[in-house]
């Protein structure tokens, strides 16, 4: 079997149509929701690019891989992904983005190579790649952002556009009324068409270069194909930039309860520039109605590789699944883009389609069990018929619940979030090591731990789904919040380290040296079984001693 790890770049868990949304249809992931299972409670490990996708690739927690922010690399030798698919017999190939930041100095240490194929893969996360190209190719007084060659822009350079960085001047800029270049860096611009065919655009680049590597393949794969929209910059080419109007905005949902003695980091967000930008209502619609046809030309795009797929039969051999990093606030809690545990942000879609029979009795259906994104990890292995390294893999392979079974499950999600490097740190006055948030979500109660010695915060999603009334001003729900803070406790003091033994080597290591001669503390011997003592008794060989 092969598998098909598809993920879109901060999309919403509640912008696809079989997600409920009102005006945005989404046939080609409705499609794939149809053939399988539909997640509804899955949540990222953090909300932010780098942080998740570490998440998903090692199929570890932050606290435990240790790539919490953006730019921070994933320390070397950490075991990901592509490891666990190759010990199980599958390649496991990238095509997109990863946002993966190589660890350079480890790897010097270590006398590692990137031009080796060992180094090379420590440097790409654990992916043989494809493509990779990770979708941010802002350039300023002082150079590029990301200083990696950009095959997307080199693409569109064969395809004559000009300049230095097509990606910003083309793809990601549409045209002003006086001719002039239009950003999509500025919301302003949001409603116009970008300036790209859009055959040529971010998306349909990406779904070519997806087909292309399909066509080539002769054995079973793993591909994670990882799309950079419909994250920011929020421009679209025709037509799908004028698709969604200002009848498709919703309410923002916001009150202003959430701003009444505000938990300071809270605060601290709603009073940075983004969340600003996104607190004024021009720049909801205008970005909001973009978000959505760049969901739609995603979808559009999920059916070309669907259909391709059932042309040429392989769908009846590959395991889909659909998910994002994190999704985004839009202007919901006075926030924009990411970054806190309110659902906009830290939850996520998960569809996955498993084709074989086994999973037949789930087809088109939804589960609201508890799932984390390091379930995918398991998930993976155990589908290509290896054996899942749970002394490693922390997430729980969600096989049994793609058939049906009812497995013991987990009694609450758990996500993080290091914000240290932000401004909002500085606002706070914070050092870096008390710059966490910790988020624990039972299904009902959600509470937000944050170091520094900040009280808590806490929601009743059942009371309360839209998370706008913090429990934790008040004394009332004490012993929820003392519940939850046990199971953080809990979480907190889970075996993380120990991941070059594994319980079965554990297992099979004791009594081993007593096998091989190490008799400690006995008093005659008599103690252990005689084979062990057989190599201690008997003749003396010689005598060494006395006259």
């Amino acid at each position: 079997m092969n598998i098909l790890f598809i993920m879109y770049d901060q999309l919403r868990f509640d912008y696809l149509g079989c997600a409920g949304h009102p005006h945005l249809e989404t046939p080609h992931f409705d499609r794939v929701a149809a053939m399988g299972v539909r997640f509804t409670n899955a949540y990222v490990q953090s909300p932010i690019c780098g942080a998740s996708r570490m998440s998903f690739y090692t199929g570890r927690y932050v606290s435990s891989h240790g790539a919490a922010w953006n730019g921070f690399p994933l320390r070397v030798g950490e075991l990901t992904l592509g490891d666990h698919m190759r010990a199980a017999g599958m390649d496991c190939w990238l095509i997109g983005k990863t946002h993966m930041k190589a660890d350079k100095d480890g790897m010097k240490r270590l006398g590692l190579s990137p031009d080796s194929m060992i180094g090379a893969r420590q440097a790409e996360c654990g992916f043989d790649v494809w493509i990779r190209d990770d979708g941010l190719w802002g350039y300023g007084p002082d150079g590029f952002y990301d200083e990696k060659r950009s095959p997307y822009n080199e693409y569109l350079k064969s395809k004559g556009y000009a300049g230095e960085n097509p990606w910003a001047d083309f793809a990601n800029a549409g045209i002003d009324e006086d001719g002039g270049l239009a950003s999509g860096w500025m919301f302003a611009n949001a409603d116009k068409p970008a300036n790209i065919s859009e055959k040529d655009s971010e998306t349909p680049w990406l779904t070519a270069r997806t087909i292309d590597f399909i066509e080539e393949q002769t054995s079973p794969w793993c591909a994670h194909v990882s799309y950079i929209k419909p994250h920011w910059p929020y421009i679209v080419p025709a037509p799908y930039h004028d698709m969604f109007g200002l009848n498709h905005v919703p309410a923002a949902c916001r009150h202003e309860v959430e701003r009444e003695d505000a938990h300071p980091v809270f605060a601290a967000y709603m009073e940075n520039k983004i969340a600003a930008a996104f607190q004024q209502e021009e720049v909801r619609r205008k970005v909001i109605p973009a978000y959505m046809g760049l969901i739609k030309q995603c979808d559009d795009q999920l059916g070309v590789l669907l259909d391709y797929l059932e042309r040429t039969g392989r769908m009846k051999d590959t395991m889909i699944v659909l998910t994002s990093d994190h999704g985004d606030y839009l202007g919901d809690h006075w926030l924009g883009e990411k970054d806190l545990f309110h659902d906009p942000s830290v939850k996520i879609p998960m569809i996955v389609y498993d084709p074989r029979p086994e999973a037949d009795a789930t087809r088109g259906t939804i589960c609201d069990a508890l799932v984390e994104s390091i379930d995918l990890a398991p998930t993976f292995v155990e589908a290509a018929g290896g054996k899942v390294a749970d002394h490693i893999l922390e997430g729980r392979s969600l096989l049994p619940l793609l058939r049906g079974e009812t497995p013991d499950w987990r009694e609450y999600a758990i996500s993080e979030f290091d914000y240290s490097p932000t401004q909002q740190a500085v606002k706070l006055g914070l050092d870096p090591k008390d710059c966490r948030l910790f988020m624990v979500f039972d299904g009902r109660y959600k509470l937000m731990h944050a170091e520094g010695g900040f009280r808590p915060m806490l929601f009743d999603l059942q009371e309360d789904p839209e998370e706008f009334h913090d429990l934790a001003k008040g004394t009332s729900h004490m012993d929820e919040i003392d519940r939850l803070y046990t199971a953080l406790a809990e979480w907190g003091r889970r075996c993380a380290q120990r991941v070059t033994r594994s319980d079965d080597d554990i297992r099979g290591m004791r009594g081993r040296s007593l096998r091989r001669g190490i008799l400690p503390f006995l008093v005659d011997g008599s103690e252990v079984p005689e084979e062990l003592t057989e190599k201690y008794r008997g003749p003396a060989l010689q005598r060494h001693t006395g006259d």
